[in-house]
C-alpha cells in the first residue's frame, strides 16, 4: 500500500484498483479549514483524473469522529470579507467528492456533523458502525448546511424528513441514521473501513468504463421525469456500447473466464 499526501491533513492510499481519500486532522477531529479544504479539493482532482481508481473510499483515522464539519475557531476569526473569499475554497472541498466520477463509499464512525456528514452525503454509498452519530446543526449555529446538505439530504430521505432534521439541528445515532435511510449500511463497531473497502473492491472488479457510465446516469437522471431519464440513461448507454471493456465482457463471460478490463 503506497500513500501520497495533499498537505498536512489529507492522504490517498493505493489498495489495487481501490483509492482510500483518508481525512487525516486528528488534533481537531478533521475539521475543515481552509487548508483542508483545498487538500481535499487537490486530491479529488487528482483522483478524478486517475483510470486506474475504479472506486474511492473515504475515511478518517480519528478514532472518535468522521469529521464535525467546518472549522469554526478559523472561520471565528474571519472578518465577512473573509468568508466570503473563503467560500468558493470550501465548495471545492463538497464538489471535489461529489463530482469525482467513479463510486464512492464514506466509511463513518463516531461524528460526522455539518460539513462533515456533508461530505459522507456527497459519497454514492455510506456504510457506519453502531458510534456514528451524524447531523446537520448548522442553524443551531446561524447558518444552513452550505456544502450540498439541503440538496443531497432530500435526495436521500425525502423534503419533508430532510427539514425536519435540518431545521432541529438534531443529532441522529447509527441505528435511526440507518432506518432512516442516512446510511445505508451498519458495520460491527469499529469495522466501517474494513467493510468499505470490502465492498469498494467487488465493486471495483467491474468494467470501470460501465461504472462511470452508470454513475453518471444515476447522477443526471436524478430527478428528472421518466422519458427524459431514459435519454440520459440510453446517452450513457452509447457511451459504454463500443468501448473495449463492453468487448472484453461479453468474450469474459462467452468464455468463462474473469475480464481483464482495458478500461476504455
Amino acid at each position: 500500500m503506497t500513500e501520497q499526501r495533499f498537505g498536512e491533513w489529507v492522504g490517498v492510499r493505493r489498495h489495487g484498483h481501490v483509492a482510500e481519500l483518508v481525512l487525516d486532522r486528528p488534533k481537531a477531529m478533521n475539521a475543515v479549514s481552509s487548508e483542508m479544504a483545498r487538500s481535499i479539493a487537490a486530491a479529488c482532482a487528482e483522483l478524478a483524473g486517475n483510470t486506474s481508481a475504479r472506486a474511492v473510499v473515504l475515511t478518517s483515522t480519528h478514532e472518535r469522529a468522521f469529521c464535525v464539519g467546518a472549522d469554526l475557531k478559523e472561520r471565528n476569526s474571519f472578518s465577512d470579507a473573509e468568508l466570503l473569499r473563503q467560500r468558493p475554497l470550501a465548495r471545492s472541498a463538497y464538489t471535489g467528492v461529489l463530482e469525482l466520477p467513479m463510486p464512492t463509499i464514506a466509511a463513518v464512525h463516531g461524528y460526522a456533523l455539518g460539513g462533515g456528514f456533508e461530505l459522507a452525503l456527497s459519497c454514492d454509498i455510506i456504510v457506519a458502525d453502531p458510534t456514528a452519530v451524524v447531523g446537520l446543526p448548522e442553524v443551531s449555529v446561524g447558518v444552513l448546511p452550505g456544502g450540498g446538505g439541503t440538496q443531497l439530504l432530500p435526495r436521500r430521505v425525502g423534503a419533508a424528513r430532510a427539514a425536519e432534521l435540518i431545521f432541529t439541528a438534531r443529532r441522529v445515532g447509527a441505528d435511526e441514521a440507518l432506518a432512516l435511510g442516512l446510511v445505508d449500511q451498519l458495520a460491527p463497531e469499529g469495522a466501517d473501513r474494513a467493510e468499505a473497502l470490502e465492498l469498494a473492491g467487488r465493486i471495483a472488479a467491474n468494467s470501470p468504463v460501465g461504472l462511470r457510465a452508470a454513475k453518471r446516469a444515476l447522477r443526471l437522471g436524478h430527478g428528472l421525469d421518466l422519458r427524459t431519464g431514459l435519454e440520459v440513461e440510453d446517452a450513457a448507454w452509447r457511451t459504454v456500447a463500443f468501448s473495449g471493456d463492453r468487448a472484453e465482457g461479453v468474450a469474459a463471460f462467452n468464455e468463462k473466464r474473469t475480464p481483464d478490463w482495458p478500461g476504455e
